[in-house]
C-alpha cells in the first residue's frame, strides 16, 4: 500500500509540475526588446488568464540569433516572418496556429522626408540600411524590387528595423528597407522625419507557430485565445497596440506564395 501511495504521489507530483510547465514564446526582434516586451507582455498576461497557460516572454538581441534559436528549437512558441515560417518549419518542425487576420506583409522602403530622393533609381550607388538578410519584407522583397529596377546599392545591416528608420532620419543612410506595421510603431518624433518611397507585392504575413514538443491540447487552447481576442474589449485593445486587428487560424499551406519564391538564404544555418 506504502508503495501505491508513493507511486501515485509521484504520479500526482509530475503531472502537476506538467501543467504548469512555463512555455517561451520568442519574438522576432523587428524592435528593442523593451519595446517588444512592452508590447507582448500585455498580451502574454491576457492570454494566460483566458487559456489557463503559462506564457513567458522571449526574443533575441537581433534577428540572426533568433534564427539561430528557431534552428535549435529554443522557443516552445514564435512569431516569426513568412520566411522564417517556410524554413523552420521544415528544419525544426514549428506548426502554424495563426496570422494576423486581413493582412498581407509588403515590404517599404523609407527615406528622410525632407530628402529630395522622389524614385528608386534616385537610390543608385548608395549603400541602405536593412534589418538582417534574411528579414523577409525588409529585406529581402525590398532588396529583390531595387535588383529589378537596376539599382545599384552596397546593403548595410543594423539588426533591427528601428534601427533602419533611427539611421535614415539621422541621415547616416539615405534610404532602408522595413515594413509599415513597424514604421506606425516607431516613436512619432521618428516616425515623422520619414516617407515611405516605395512598396512591395504583399505576402502572407507573419506565423505564429509551435515547436512539435508543445502538446495539442496546450496549442488548441493558445490558438483559441489568439483567435478570440478581438472579439473581447481587452484583447481588442491589446491588438491595437501591435497594429493588427486580430488573428486568425492558420494552415501551413497559408505560405506557399512564398515557397515559390524559393529563397535560399537561410538553408545553411
Amino acid at each position: 500500500m506504502k508503495k501505491i501511495l508513493l507511486i501515485l504521489t509521484l504520479l500526482y507530483s509530475s503531472s502537476s509540475i506538467m501543467a504548469e510547465q512555463t512555455l517561451t514564446f520568442g519574438i522576432v526582434p523587428q524592435q528593442s526588446a523593451s519595446k517588444l516586451a512592452r508590447l507582448w507582455i500585455p498580451i502574454f498576461t491576457y492570454i494566460n488568464e483566458q487559456s489557463g497557460l503559462k506564457i513567458r516572454f522571449a526574443t533575441a538581441p537581433d534577428i540572426p540569433t533568433f534564427e539561430k534559436r528557431l534552428a535549435a528549437g529554443e522557443y516552445d512558441i514564435a512569431y516569426m516572418n513568412p520566411y522564417h515560417y517556410v524554413v523552420y518549419h521544415d528544419k525544426t518542425g514549428y506548426k502554424a496556429l495563426n496570422k494576423a487576420r486581413d493582412k498581407h506583409i509588403k515590404g517599404i522602403i523609407v527615406v528622410a522626408k525632407n530628402s529630395s530622393i522622389t524614385k528608386l533609381k534616385d537610390l543608385d550607388n548608395t549603400t541602405l540600411a536593412f534589418p538582417s538578410p534574411a528579414a523577409f519584407a525588409a529585406s529581402i522583397l525590398t532588396r529583390s524590387d531595387l535588383k529589378e529596377h537596376d539599382v545599384n546599392f552596397t546593403p548595410k545591416y543594423v539588426s533591427s528595423h528601428d534601427s533602419v528608420y533611427r539611421t535614415v532620419a539621422k541621415g547616416i543612410y539615405p534610404g532602408g528597407g522595413g515594413i509599415v506595421r513597424t514604421l506606425n510603431n516607431l516613436e512619432p518624433e521618428i516616425r515623422d522625419q520619414l516617407k515611405i518611397l516605395w512598396k512591395t507585392k504583399g505576402y502572407t504575413p507573419h506565423a505564429i507557430a509551435v515547436h512539435p514538443r508543445m502538446s495539442k491540447a496546450d496549442a488548441d487552447k493558445l490558438q483559441q485565445a489568439l483567435s478570440g481576442m478581438e472579439q473581447h474589449k481587452t484583447g481588442k485593445g491589446l491588438l491595437t497596440g501591435i497594429k493588427i486587428k486580430g488573428f486568425e487560424n492558420a494552415v501551413n499551406t497559408d505560405w506557399d506564395d512564398v515557397r515559390k519564391l524559393q529563397l535560399k538564404q537561410l538553408k545553411d544555418i
